[in-house]
């Protein structure tokens, strides 16, 4: 069963009207509306949008997830930092982006995270394996990381540098000039054969490999 797409409309003088066309264009049988509205509609499995002009958007996150821990948060941010994404992490969010995405990377966005998965801007990735590779380098008593990147093909370990550099899909495919939906497959065999989850996961793994090169 697919997800439904709920979006939480801010009641602001900031929020953009392309932003609702563009959720609008990602997912047609989406439903916008207010908090109050849709708080009550929310359930299991759904996927709720949250733009950061929400008044407490945090406090109402934290809320919705303690309500309804089964359904899923993306935070949609108007000037995405990395001060605010792991804030949004904290509140439960398992996505944050920025809310003037194009349709195919909020579908992308959407994807990650009904698989279980974690989505941050590249930014916030940066900052992820920047404070990995600082953390290790500090600590003494850190453990060697068990993965094993020989067990990648040349491909496989180019789109995984890539995506850990913070880059969508659409950009690891015009670097390597293949397909999105190829992209896709080869950073599936990555995660399975490395056993992780998600972006973040690989971004923190190869954080740990660079740091024992």
């Amino acid at each position: 069963m697919n997800a439904r797409h709920f979006l939480v409309q801010a009641v602001a003088p900031s929020w953009p009207v392309i932003a609702r066309e563009r959720w609008q264009q990602a997912f047609p049988d989406g439903q916008p509306g207010h908090w109050l509205e849709l708080q009550q509609t929310v359930a299991a499995g759904d996927m709720v949008w949250v733009p950061v002009m929400l008044d407490d958007w945090r406090l109402k996150v934290a809320a919705l997830l303690q309500s309804q821990p089964d359904c899923q948060v993306i935070v949609l941010s108007s000037v995405p930092d990395q001060v605010e994404g792991l804030r949004a992490l904290n509140a439960g969010a398992r996505g944050y982006c920025h809310l003037l995405a194009a349709p195919g990377l909020l579908q992308e966005v959407a994807q990650v995270v009904s698989l279980g998965g974690l989505w941050v801007g590249p930014d916030l990735v940066q900052r992820l394996m920047a404070a990995t590779r600082e953390l290790l380098q500090r600590s003494p008593d850190a453990v060697r990381p068990a993965i094993d990147l020989s067990v990648l093909s040349e491909r496989e370990l180019q789109v995984a540098h890539a995506v850990a550099e913070g880059q969508s899909n659409r950009e690891v495919a015009e670097q390597l000039h293949i397909t999105e939906r190829t992209v896709k497959a080869h950073l599936g065999a990555v995660f399975e054969k490395l056993g992780l989850r998600d972006r973040v996961q690989l971004v923190l793994h190869l954080a740990q490999v660079k740091s024992y090169a």
